[in-house]
């Protein structure tokens, strides 16, 4: 449901609430793109695949979009996704148990296909 703030003399519309479109235990991919800019994923991580460790609360703004001006408040999800090491490392030679664990946004994930 969207409102208008009477508060908000620009008229802006905001989302009251989003819900997060992943949930824990989900298999995702992270978007291999390269936009142009300041972006908060790490390089490294574009094309991997990980598990949904946790949704954080509250939403928040997309920090990318709104650096340029393009957001207009709307929130959407970070997410704790565990990576296994030996995913983002082909010569990872540590225990094979061993994870990254990092929060990305959601305009990065993609659901990955089981």
């Amino acid at each position: 449901m969207r409102h208008e703030s009477t508060e908000n003399p620009a008229k802006v519309v905001f989302a009251e609430r989003e819900v997060p479109i992943f949930r824990v235990g989900d298999v995702v991919r992270v978007a291999e793109r390269t936009p142009v800019g300041h972006y908060r994923v790490p390089t490294y991580l574009r094309g991997k695949t990980g598990v949904v460790e946790a949704v954080i609360e509250p939403p928040g703004i997309d920090n990318e979009d709104e650096s340029f001006g393009r957001n207009a408040g709307i929130k959407l999800h970070y997410y704790r996704v565990s990576f296994p090491m030996t995913r983002l490392w082909e010569n990872y030679k540590d225990s094979p148990g061993d994870a990254l664990h990092i929060e990305v946004f959601e305009t990065w994930l993609q659901r990955e296909k089981p």
